[in-house]
């Protein structure tokens, strides 16, 4: 079994945010009602006022305020599918395994039209709150080792945030310029050591928890 990240490594770009952007042109509405909070969120979390779990939680609200979210995922995929990396297509089998923190409503379809298996983190539209932790970092790792799957041959991912699920792989790949070019993952040396923990402790892994 092969085991991807998806935004930045097989897709070019993050699909949470590009959905988001995608329906804002559509319900010009959301640019009033949803993107000046999406902002100030972002902000707060880059000052450290907010942990950044929850400022996605937060940011995954624009899919509450989409009455025809079934016809717009499937249209913002007929446009971007084409965004898959072809160096992915080219190596694709039918066991692999898609892992993503963006919220398994966007991954789902893209995922179908793959033929592959996927988790990503569970967000329920109706209500606006996460069913499970953010699929980030440790939560990938924990997810697979608890649930007992099977071996992984080779781990793909942008981000060496995804240190934990790399090293449950035989061999782990980064995925650099923008999900064009696969190169080894790299040693864990001290520098790098920082960088994997600075990515991982930012509030991500925080068990899910409400406002205060």
């Amino acid at each position: 079994m092969n085991v991807y990240d998806f935004d930045g490594t097989i897709f070019a770009s993050d699909c949470s945010i590009g959905f988001a952007i995608w329906c804002m042109n559509r319900h010009p509405k959301l640019w009033f009602t949803f993107f000046p909070t999406a902002i100030r969120n972002l902000i707060r979390s880059k000052k450290g006022k907010m942990p950044e779990y929850l400022m996605q939680r937060k940011f995954f609200g624009y899919l509450t305020m989409i009455d025809d979210f079934d016809l717009q995922i499937e249209r913002y995929w007929d446009k971007n599918e084409k965004k898959i990396a072809p160096w992915y297509l080219k190596q694709k089998r039918p066991d692999d395994l898609i892992i993503s923190a963006s919220p398994a409503c966007i991954i789902e379809p893209i995922a179908k039209r793959l033929h592959v298996s996927y988790i990503a983190t569970e967000y329920d539209r109706e209500f606006g709150v996460l069913l499970n932790n953010l699929m980030y970092a440790r939560e990938k790792a924990r997810y697979i080792i608890d649930r007992g799957f099977p071996k992984i041959e080779h781990f793909y991912s942008d981000s060496l945030a995804d240190t934990p699920l790399a090293l449950c792989a035989e061999k782990a790949h980064l995925v650099v310029n923008k999900a064009t070019t696969v190169i080894d993952w790299p040693d864990l040396d001290r520098e790098n050591m920082k960088t994997v923990k600075k990515k991982i402790d930012t509030g991500w892994s925080i068990h899910l928890k409400e406002d205060e």
